[in-house]
C-alpha cells in the first residue's frame, strides 16, 4: 500500500487504467497491506479484489482520480 501511494499519481493512474494489469495491482496492494497489518476490512476488500478485482480496480481509479488514494487504503 505505501509503494502504491509513493508512487506520482500518473503513474497510478496509468496503473489502475489497464486491464489486467489492475488487478494485479490491486492484488498486490490489497494481500500485501492484510499481511502487513491484519484487520477484518483489510481482508474483506483483499477477497472482493481477488474475485472481482477487474471491476473493483475501475472504482479504484475513479477513487483515486477524486481522493488521490486507493478505497480504504490510506
Amino acid at each position: 500500500m505505501k509503494w502504491f501511494n509513493s508512487l506520482p499519481r500518473l503513474i497510478q493512474i496509468i496503473l489502475l487504467l489497464i486491464p489486467g494489469v489492475n488487478w494485479v495491482v490491486e492484488l498486490i496492494v490489497r494481500w500485501g497491506a492484510f499481511i502487513e497489518k491484519p484487520g477484518l476490512v483489510r481482508l474483506i476488500c483483499a477477497l472482493v479484489v481477488t474475485f472481482v478485482g477487474f471491476v473493483w480496480g475501475w472504482i479504484d481509479l475513479i477513487w483515486c482520480l477524486l481522493f488521490k488514494h486507493l478505497i480504504f487504503a490510506k
